[in-house]
């Protein structure tokens, strides 16, 4: 029971004098420590993101906007990237997929990065379109290996995907039915050739290197005098994220791609993780996308991004993980890059 002081004696608190009212406190307890987050060390692949043709493209676009004003056209995704899409179409770009859907107003069209078939640029001079060629030079680089090829009467075999952008973009450089696709070592082991002895082959830049590595000692060995590119066809930015990749797959719990389920690349960075070991590997475009339960008990995870993905999005990935675990990011460099492609001369700076 409790009770209160008087003249030496203690009496009950209903039974005491009056006094002025004391609040009674709660006994103080002691202070919670903070949640303490798991912890995570976090490999951050290097290079990862934008390349240069990538860059180039959406400059180009961004470019156009601010010489010529809205809208500008820009025929199929200017990249395989929906954030830069939906900003770029925040600013005034206008996504088509044939060139039937742009009215003649006299705006600047851009083709995509991936390129586009030679019966493209031509409807557009017919009708006397304005428009910005934003093809990777790289890619552009196979374009005329492969119309080289053809003026020296090669049979032109392609490595790619069906129905990819770029291989629809490198097999409209020639006419129909000059160049065979090739996706699988199944498909090297059958092809048949008119003529072994006039033989070439290309690939479409954003191949795993192991797959078409894979492919290609297939047709080297039923065909030894088949021509290969002067300087290989997957670009260097395909090249270097997959090494990047593979240097931490095996040493991590999971393998976090930032990208868009239609890029190649980035698809094939997945598989590369998955192919090293990497027990987990999934392909996200946003953090939202992250699905926590299925990562388990994860200590270190990787994070990439394909060569469409901006770097915002990644830094969106690091943040997410950071609200669930105590972050420690390490950068796991592999290469360095530094090339840059040239813009159009029509949106190059005005000589001083």
């Amino acid at each position: 029971m409790a009770t209160a002081a008087s003249g030496g004696r203690s009496l009950p608190l209903d039974m005491a004098p009056f006094a002025p009212s004391i609040p009674l406190m709660p006994p103080e307890e002691p202070l919670m420590s903070e949640f303490e987050k798991p912890p995570l060390d976090v490999l951050l692949s290097a290079p990862r993101g934008f390349c240069a043709g990538v860059d180039r493209a959406i400059q180009i676009v961004e470019l156009a906007l601010k010489k010529f004003g809205a809208p500008v056209y820009v025929r199929h995704e200017i990249v395989h990237n929906r954030y830069v899409v939906d900003s770029l179409r925040d600013k005034g770009a206008v996504f088509v997929e044939e060139l039937d859907e742009i009215p003649d107003d006299g705006q600047p069209v851009v083709f995509s990065a991936h390129g586009v078939p030679k019966s493209v640029p031509e409807a557009a001079r017919t009708r006397q379109m304005f428009f910005l060629d934003a093809t990777c030079p790289l890619v552009s680089k196979v374009h005329k290996e492969a119309q080289i090829h053809f003026k020296r009467d090669r049979e032109i075999v392609l490595i790619g995907h069906a129905g990819h952008p770029e291989v629809i973009g490198t097999m409209g450089q020639l006419p129909p039915g000059t160049v065979s696709l090739i996706e699988t070592v199944a498909d090297a082991a059958v092809f048949q050739p008119r003529d072994p002895t006039a033989l070439a082959y290309l690939t479409q830049t954003t191949l795993s290197v192991d797959d078409t590595a894979a492919i290609v000692r297939v047709l080297m060995e039923r065909f030894p005098a088949i021509t290969a590119p002067h300087k290989e066809d997957i670009c260097y930015a395909t090249t270097n994220r997959q090494d990047a990749v593979k240097r931490i797959a095996a040493s991590v719990d999971a393998m976090i791609v930032v990208g868009a389920p239609n890029s190649s690349n980035s698809q094939r960075l997945r598989e590369v993780a998955e192919r090293e070991g990497c027990p987990v590997s999934v392909l996200i475009q946003r953090a939202s996308d992250i699905d926590w339960p299925a990562l388990g008990a994860i200590r270190r995870v990787g994070v990439t991004a394909g060569a469409s993905a901006p770097e915002v999005l990644v830094e969106e990935v690091i943040d997410a993980f950071a609200a669930r675990y105590a972050v420690k990011v390490e950068v796991v460099q592999t290469a360095e890059e530094t090339i840059a492609f040239n813009l159009p001369r029509e949106l190059r700076p005005a000589a001083a």
